[in-house]
């Protein structure tokens, strides 16, 4: 008869999370430097470049504000100036309760063309 594999539900939470930790040493330890900076540069590209929706995109901005710190505000200049062309600008922040006036006005506009194809 053959022997049941173990999966990751015989273990307890404590014991999962020992595991875990135990491969992350050991797979770090077994990488080289080489290997290491490859896979750090994929991690944060990915982190960076593939954000998703305002609140993950604050979190890179975050981060990009902190690694360079004084020097952030100069190196967001020369991108705007280099890229002064570019008119693809982002959405300026838009202020919920415009957003909703905006919408029920259109919801208005709406109900009162249908309702004059009622008659």
């Amino acid at each position: 008869m053959k022997k049941k594999s173990i999966i990751y539900s015989d273990l307890s939470k404590k014991q999962l999370e020992n595991l875990k930790e135990f491969y992350i040493q050991k797979k770090v330890e077994s990488m080289s430097h080489q290997e290491l900076k490859e896979y750090v540069l994929e991690i944060i590209a990915h982190q960076i470049n593939d954000t998703i929706g305002k609140e993950e995109e604050m979190e890179a901005w975050r981060e990009m504000s902190d690694f360079f710190g004084e020097q952030f505000e100069i190196i967001i200049l020369e991108v705007q100036s280099k890229y002064i062309d570019d008119k693809n600008i982002l959405e300026k922040e838009i202020d919920p309760q415009k957003q909703r006036i905006e919408l029920l006005e259109r919801n208005n506009l709406d109900q009162e063309k249908k309702d004059m194809w009622d008659d």
